[in-house]
């Protein structure tokens, strides 16, 4: 492949990325109903949701930091061995009947899935800069499809086995152990693949070459110092970390409150819900496979303001829709276009600009801690964002949510606009 300097090792870390968020994918559609039968609501939802991100946020940045000091082996056989055992955990959740045993379980997966950072800096290393942003979107595609696609599976296993129940000797399948046990015999595949065929890489410092005129004009203005006291470099970074919040934080809204919008102003099930995002995570997927023609005709720039509106966008086209309960008859084609919107153009094109362009920004610098950092600053956005919606969606109306994320968009897009000549030049 044009660019890659290991494909059998791009192809291991994909694997090992699908299976982190198919974690959360797989258990979209049972999540709600698991919560209500546990006795809990909305805002135990949202810190169900939360918990998996704040798994990934205390363990992202000492993965990323272990990959550069034991390697990227150790490091992932390691974290994967967490995922296995944190899936067989969450097959009891329901037999053990304790809410807050779902989120010990949805920290331990967050835990076990806290491997972004470590996956992206290694693509980062074995990637020339000219074809990184492509090998990203390629990466980000397989991790979207794990977290949007796989509902499919997840929807599917609730529906056959939704008056069902096997018990094989002391394991017990149901509709809400049926995902964990199958996530588990993912996990242990992935595992062995690590263990036997993934070369281990250690990071080594890059030769010093004479710099450019181009390359001598970035480190100047990557050094020089702000009014605020830090340098236009450091301010860089934070402002993709800030992106990261707000786009990552508004699709982790969605995956918290997707299933019970679509039943209160829909009056659809769960599984038809988990179908349609489904669908349109497909759409996303084929939107990220894209990202290399997109490339070709647009700047990382045009792509995160582009991406982001569109999301805003399909966010906002909800906030004038009535509940069920108040008597409105919403068609189903508003959840798919709004859902489309979000989840099939606007949220994967952004998102994934974004996250090239602070790939970019790093440089050649040893990516593995900050891009921990970075995938830290999206796994907090996914404890905010869904705490914040499950309050607002309790308290005062769900609708609310979508104007609130449809302003945090907007405010990134005039930052992303404002900023936009400092970035494509510390990108380039």
């Amino acid at each position: 492949a044009e660019g890659l300097a290991d494909p059998i090792g791009f192809l291991i870390i994909c694997c090992v990325v699908l299976i982190g968020d198919m974690n959360r994918g797989v258990v979209f559609p049972i999540m709600w109903p698991l919560v209500q039968e546990l006795g809990g609501d909305a805002v135990w939802l949202g810190y169900a949701v939360g918990a998996f991100s704040f798994g990934r946020i205390i363990a992202s940045p000492t993965l990323g930091k272990w990959s550069i000091e034991f390697g990227y082996s150790k490091t992932l056989v390691g974290s994967t061995t967490t995922m296995l055992i944190a899936c067989l955990m969450f097959a009891q959740v329901y037999r053990v009947n304790s809410l807050y045993y779902l989120l010990f379980t949805q920290i331990m997966l967050g835990v076990g899935s806290a491997t972004l950072g470590v996956t992206r800096a290694f693509v980062a290393e074995i990637t020339a800069t000219r074809q990184r942003t492509v090998y990203i979107a390629l990466l980000t595609a397989v991790q979207y499809g794990g977290f949007t696609v796989t509902p499919l599976f997840g929807a599917l296993l609730m529906y056959a086995l939704q008056d069902n129940r096997y018990e094989l000797g002391f394991i017990v399948i149901d509709q809400y152990s049926a995902a964990a046990y199958f996530m588990a015999l993912l996990s242990a595949a992935t595992l062995a693949v690590l263990m036997t065929k993934f070369q281990n890489r250690n990071r080594t410092k890059p030769t010093k070459r004479k710099a450019s005129s181009r390359t001598s004009e970035r480190d100047e203005l990557a050094d020089r110092t702000m009014f605020c006291g830090i340098t236009v470099y450091d301010a860089a970074l934070l402002g993709c970390m800030l992106l990261n919040v707000s786009t990552k934080g508004s699709i982790g809204s969605f995956e918290t409150l997707g299933i019970s919008f679509a039943q209160s102003h829909f009056n659809l099930e769960p599984e038809t819900a988990g179908m349609i995002v489904s669908v349109n995570g497909m759409i996303g997927v084929i939107a990220l496979l894209s990202m290399g023609q997109l490339g070709k005709y647009f700047t990382d720039i045009q792509m995160i303001v582009g991406g982001m509106t569109v999301c805003a966008v399909g966010i906002i086209s909800f906030s004038a829709l009535q509940s069920v309960e108040d008597g409105a008859d919403n068609a189903t084609w508003k959840y798919f276009l709004g859902i489309f919107m979000i989840y099939g153009v606007g949220y994967p094109i952004g998102h994934t600009a974004v996250i090239g362009l602070f790939s970019k920004i790093v440089g050649r610098r040893a990516q593995g801690t900050l891009q921990g950092w970075f995938a830290s600053a999206g796994s907090l956005a996914r404890i905010l964002f869904p705490i914040m919606s499950g309050y607002i969606a309790q308290f005062d109306d769900i609708t609310t949510v979508f104007k609130v994320l449809f302003g945090i968009l907007a405010l990134s897009n005039f930052f992303v606009a404002v900023s936009s000549p400092t970035l494509t030049a510390l990108s380039t």
